[in-house]
């Protein structure tokens, strides 16, 4: 549900965030964070966000909490995410991880929010098929893509390679045109032509990130008057 009154405490008129992610495709999360943003603040709150984009700095920041300073320095906001896809890890250890790096960094970086993933950010796309058939540029197609249950997306080995199989499929392309079929590049439109992921929030990873950004909102005092019980 998005809100239609002032948030607590001063009114917000924009509210700016970064995200700092693990590589370049992820940036398809502004998307989802974008939402979940505005579940949290004014509907009236005009929203920026910008994806920390480092791979054109001179000297290349090396570990996580030279790379958070550098997002800070590059991409001023007033909320940073941190995103780490969890992979094989623990989840709960790339939370650590990156809450000890914004420590070190706190000087710069502060509200910070972690976004981990259980996988990798493609286990969040898998859901909605109609979105996967349109980055395919097939919105008509009528290929079964046997993508995986909801309740499935977060226990996918390698969600990556299912959702360049699911697009490459949904392409309806053979032959010479799908050996030239820019899979990558349409993973990276799958989160643009979701209009609602609430789905998501049945995941625990989602759930997690949800329940961060509103107590964070909360604690900043940005928290939509509306904001429903918890």
């Amino acid at each position: 549900m998005i809100c239609n009154f002032f948030c607590r405490g001063p009114r917000m008129n924009s509210l700016k965030f970064t995200l700092l992610t693990d590589g370049t495709s992820d940036q398809a999360l502004i998307r989802h964070l974008d939402w979940l943003v505005k579940r949290h603040i004014a509907q009236t709150t005009t929203i920026q966000s910008e994806w920390a984009d480092l791979s054109s700095l001179r000297e290349k920041p090396t570990g996580l909490v030279e790379r958070i300073r550098r997002a800070i320095e590059f991409y001023p906001c007033d909320l940073l995410f941190v995103h780490r896809d969890a992979e094989k890890q623990d989840p709960e250890l790339r939370h650590e991880e990156i809450a000890a790096a914004v420590d070190s960094a706190s000087s710069l970086v502060e509200p910070a929010v972690a976004v981990v993933p259980v996988r990798m950010l493609e286990a969040w796309l898998l859901f909605d098929e109609p979105a996967i058939r349109y980055a395919a540029g097939n919105p008509k197609g009528r290929q079964s893509l046997s993508l995986p249950t909801l309740e499935r997306v977060e226990r996918v080995p390698d969600p990556k390679s299912l959702l360049l199989e699911a697009l490459r499929t949904a392409s309806g392309l053979s032959g010479r045109r799908l050996k030239n079929f820019r899979g990558r590049a349409a993973v990276r439109r799958v989160a643009d032509y979701v209009e609602d992921f609430s789905p998501l929030l049945k995941l625990s990873a989602f759930q997690r990130l949800d329940s961060d950004i509103e107590t964070e909102f909360r604690r900043r005092g940005w928290l939509c008057d509306s904001e429903r019980s918890r």
